[in-house]
C-alpha cells in the first residue's frame, strides 16, 4: 500500500491511551494486494474474528473510510496484516481521524503477513508461514492478544504528513525495490520458497544495489536540526561531547544513506538502528559513506548492529531534522518507495499505542 497523502491536523497533542472498554474488542485490516494475504489466509482469519471484525482493504482509498468505520465502531485494539507499509498506512488514517474527533488513539498491532515486517522484531508477533501453519499462527497471536498480551507506547516517525517506524534515502530505498525485483525472479524458479526471505535481500544488495553505487558517485547530503538539542553517537551507544542547536548543520558530505528510525530493526531482523530505542524523546539518525567494499566484508556485523566505524558511519539522536540531498535521490516510507527528493522534514510524534508480547500483561 502506498503512503497517505493528505495534510494532518496540527494542534495541542491527545491523548494516547487505549481508550475504556472491551479489551478483547479486535478488529484486524489486511492489505488485500499482499502476496502473503492469500484467500486462505482471509478465511482463516474470518473464522477465527468475530463477525464483521476483519477488513479488507484493496485500495489506498479505502484507508479514511475504515478508519472512521473502525472508530464508530469503539474497537480498541486494531491490528494490521500485509507488512510495515500496511501498519503504516492504518496507523496514519487511524492517528489522524482520533486526531479530528478528539479522541485518544486505539492500540495498534500487527499480524506477520507482510515481506520484511520490521516491527514483528520488536514486538513478538508469530511467524505465519503457509497453509495450516499460517492459520496456527494467526490463532496463537489473536488468542495471546485477548488473554495475555502487553502493551507498550512507540513514538513514530512523521515526514510528508506519514507515520512510520522508518524512512531513508538512497541505497536503504533501492534495495528495497532491488529485493522486489530479485524475489520476483527467485519465485519464478526452484528457490520460490526462498524468495520472499532474508536471502532474496541479501542477493538484491549484494548483487544489485551495492554494484550500482560502484559506477556512481554518493549524492551530497546536508542534514540540519530543526528541534530540539541533537547529539552525536559515539562507541557502544554513547553520546559524544557536544551538541547541535536548532538550526545548526549536523552533517555535509556525501552519503550512500541518509535515515532514521525510531525502532532498531529493518525486515528479517536487519539491525540497522541499534540505538533507535535507547534515548527517550529523540530516535535514531544514520548517515553512511561505507564503500561497497566494506558492506559486503563486514555484514554480518552489519546485518546484527554490531559494526562501527566513525569514518563511515554517522549516526545520531534527533527529534527532527532537514535532510537535503542533490542530485534528488530515492526515498522510502516504512519500505514503501516514494520516488525521488531533494529535500524532506522529518519529526518524532508522539507515541501510539502498540501491542508487544513481549511487554507485561494490560490490567
Amino acid at each position: 500500500m502506498d503512503s497517505l497523502r493528505e495534510p494532518q491536523e496540527n494542534g495541542a497533542k491527545r491523548p494516547t491511551g487505549v481508550p475504556p472498554g472491551n479489551a478483547s474488542k479486535v478488529a484486524v485490516v489486511v492489505n488485500g494486494n499482499a502476496k502473503s494475504v492469500t484467500s486462505e489466509v482471509i478465511a482463516t482469519l474470518d473464522e477465527i474474528l468475530d463477525s464483521g471484525d476483519l477488513y479488507v482493504s484493496r485500495r489506498i482509498e479505502d484507508s479514511a473510510s475504515i478508519a472512521k468505520t473502525l472508530l464508530d465502531r469503539g474497537y480498541d485494539t486494531i491490528l494490521t496484516g500485509g507488512g510495515d507499509g500496511t501498519f503504516t498506512v492504518v496507523v496514519t488514517a487511524v492517528v489522524r481521524e482520533a486526531k479530528a474527533r478528539g479522541i485518544p488513539y486505539p492500540r495498534f498491532g500487527l499480524l506477520r503477513l507482510g515481506t520484511g515486517n520490521s516491527l514483528a522484531w520488536v514486538v513478538g508477533a508469530s511467524k505465519t508461514g503457509g497453509g495450516k501453519r499460517a492459520a496456527g499462527a494467526l490463532s496463537a497471536d489473536l488468542a495471546r492478544l485477548k488473554s495475555d498480551a502487553g502493551s507498550r507506547p512507540l513514538p513514530l516517525v512523521e515526514v510528508e504528513n506519514t507515520l512510520s517506524p522508518f524512512c531513508g534515502f538512497g541505497i536503504d530505498a533501492n534495495v528495497l525495490h532491488d529485493y522486489g525485483v530479485t524475489k520476483g525472479f527467485l519465485a519464478k524458479g526452484p528457490l520460490a520458497r526462498i524468495a520472499p526471505g532474508i536471502v532474496s535481500y541479501a542477493i538484491a544488495a549484494t548483487t544489485r544495489t551495492i554494484p550500482s553505487y560502484l559506477l556512481k558517485s554518493a549524492p551530497h547530503c546536508r542534514i540540519i536540526n530543526r528541534g530540539g538539542e541533537a547529539f552525536r553517537i559515539g562507541d557502544a551507544g554513547r553520546v559524544r561531547p557536544g551538541s547541535f542547536a536548532n538550526g545548526e548543520v549536523m552533517y555535509e558530505g556525501p552519503a550512500t544513506i541518509a535515515c532514521l528510525s525510531t525502532i532498531p530493526y529493518y525486515g528479517f531482523g536487519f539491525r540497522m538502528f541499534p540505538w533507535a530505542a535507547e534515548r527517550e524523546g529523540k530516535m535514531q539518525l544514520r548517515v553512511s559513506t561505507i564503500s561497497s567494499v566494506l558492506f559486503v566484508k563486514n555484514f554480518p556485523a552489519i546485518w546484527r548492529g554490531e559494526y562501527q566505524n566513525p569514518e563511515a558511519l554517522f549516526d545520531f539522536f534527533v527529534d527532527a531534522v532537514e535532510i537535503q540531498m542533490d542530485p534528488a535521490t530515492n526515498f522510502q516510507i516504512g519500505g514503501d518507495i516514494q520516488g525521488a527528493r531533494t529535500q524532506v522534514l522529518a519529526r518524532l510524534h508522539e507515541p501510539v499505542p502498540v501491542v508487544d508480547f513481549y511487554a507485561p500483561p494490560r490490567a
